[in-house]
Formats: C-alpha cells, structure tokens, sequence
C-alpha cells in the first residue's frame, strides 16, 4: 500500500506497506487508530491509538490542535478500506509535512514549528 510514513525526528518520505494489520500496526509500533483530519480528502492517518498515553515523542501537527505522537503513515481511503494514497497526494504530504517539528507552549497554547535537517 502506498503510503508516506511520518516519524518524530525525521524528514517525511513515501513507502509501501504491506496491506496488513500486522505491517501497519509494526510500521506505528501499537494498536492502530485511524483518524481523518484533513476535509475532502481520500485520505487517513493511522497512529498508535495509545502515542500520548505511552508519551511517545512528538511527531507532527497535522492540522489545527491535532497533534501526532510517535510514528504514523497517511494512507489513501477506498470506502471503509485503507488503499493506495495516489500519487498527487503522496506528493503533497511528502512536501507539507516534509520536516519534523518542534512542539512548544506559548501563552498557555501549543504550537509546532518545522525544524530542517
């Protein structure tokens, strides 16, 4: 499954994944949750369902006030199903999100700032 994986620390970058829960769990390191935060996109994030419990490291702000925790990867969506994040859109969030962030708190709020390597 193509996909871009997302790690703290680290620049984005497009992989494949074999399309099984076994390869996706291994490739977030836990249980995985998908979430869709981006609106009329084909498109989810699959994380650890548990990166803030098991205070893993900061990753990404993916969009306003979702911050990612631990490793993740944006796949595509066919229906219910995970599937191939097309091409268009491997190369948009390997550019959006192509440098990892830092997670900082000002005036009670938090924000994230891309750091490049």
């Amino acid at each position: 499954m193509k996909a871009v994986m997302l790690e703290p620390g680290r620049e984005a970058r497009a992989l494949d994944i074999p399309h099984t829960l076994k390869a996706m769990q291994q490739a977030v390191g836990g249980t995985i949750q998908a979430i869709y935060p981006w609106k009329g996109v084909s498109a989810a994030l699959v994380c650890d369902d548990e990166g803030l419990l098991k205070r893993l490291p900061f990753n990404r702000m993916v969009a306003p006030e979702v911050f990612i925790f631990g490793p993740c990867f944006i796949c595509g969506v066919d229906g219910e199903n995970f599937a191939d994040l097309p091409e268009a859109l491997v190369e948009r969030f390997v550019k959006r999100y192509r440098f990892p962030e830092l997670l900082f708190r000002h005036g009670g709020k938090l924000y994230s700032l891309p750091v490049e390597l």
